[in-house]
């Protein structure tokens, strides 16, 4: 097969890690992987730990550009991998296949989501990741809104206030205009 990602190097059977089948490009060194190839290993091998990178490669690419499946043709989707990171890793639907530039695996460890290759590609997993963005964003709106310190506060008078059995008459009597009058 033609890599996909250079085209110009060829995809070499190959072992990731020496752990489970892929085809490695012999040009830019991506790696293909078939996701029944990587789910059928981790079933075998249930107890195993990816060890934490903590040294990423500066030059992990990250493909912007649509890539084509090397085995159908078609056009894969592009999945984030974490909230932490940009990086995407493309997905071919038709095979089950996933395209990793250059440097992605190690960047799949230092996220500590390489155990999780095939939940990746799940509806439910993009949802977490748009869901701690979304957390994200909003953090860094009421930070700068608030300030660092007063946010911080009122994050953990929040946090208390969720853990009171009354916090419903508590929030009534924090935002009456005057909890001591009988007018409105």
């Amino acid at each position: 097969m033609q890599c996909t990602q250079c085209k110009q190097g060829q995809l070499i059977p190959s072992f990731l890690d020496d752990l489970f089948r892929a085809h490695t490009c012999n040009h830019c060194g991506g790696n293909w992987i078939m996701i029944e190839d990587f789910v059928s290993w981790k079933e075998r091998n249930q107890a195993y730990e990816f060890e934490q990178v903590t040294d990423v490669s500066e030059d992990t690419s990250d493909t912007k550009k649509a890539l084509l499946c090397p085995v159908t043709g078609g056009i894969m989707r592009k999945f984030k991998i974490a909230a932490s990171t940009d990086h995407r890793v493309d997905y071919s639907a038709q095979v089950g296949g996933i395209w990793l530039d250059k440097g992605e695996w190690e960047l799949l460890k230092a996220e500590g989501v390489a155990g999780a290759l095939n939940n990746v590609v799940t509806q439910q997993w993009q949802k977490k990741i748009r869901e701690e963005n979304t957390a994200s964003h909003f953090a860094e709106i009421y930070a700068a809104k608030f300030g660092e310190t007063t946010y911080k506060e009122v994050k953990a008078l929040r946090e208390w206030l969720n853990a009171q059995p009354n916090k419903a008459d508590l929030r009534a009597y924090l935002l009456a205009e005057d909890p001591y009058s009988t007018e409105r």
